[in-house]
């Protein structure tokens, strides 16, 4: 079952990770070993979060690679759900 409107996993990251420890992006993107632009667009939700992003956020925050995978997959089906009725599919049966 999908959740209703998930956030974008940057908004996690921001709350959860970076406020509670007073990080800036700058620091954050330097212990990631990221440009502090690639991660300013994660936090500002302009992009997703790749499978590498996710073991970094993993190492530096002693998390889950998964659990920011499944963020990511469950905001990136939410919005291609909401496009549902724009995608011209034909249902397809065995004869």
């Amino acid at each position: 079952m999908l959740m209703h409107n998930p956030p974008h996993s940057g908004l996690p990251i921001k709350e959860l990770c970076i406020e509670p420890l007073n990080l800036t992006i700058t620091d954050t993107a330097k212990a990631l070993s990221v440009s502090r632009k690639h991660y300013q667009v994660i936090i500002n939700a302009k992009t997703g979060i790749s499978p590498e992003m996710a073991v970094r956020l993993s190492i530096a925050f002693n998390t889950s690679s998964e659990s920011w995978i499944n963020q990511q997959s469950q905001y990136d089906l939410w919005q291609a759900e909401q496009h549902r009725s724009e995608l011209y599919v034909s249902k397809l049966a065995v004869a």
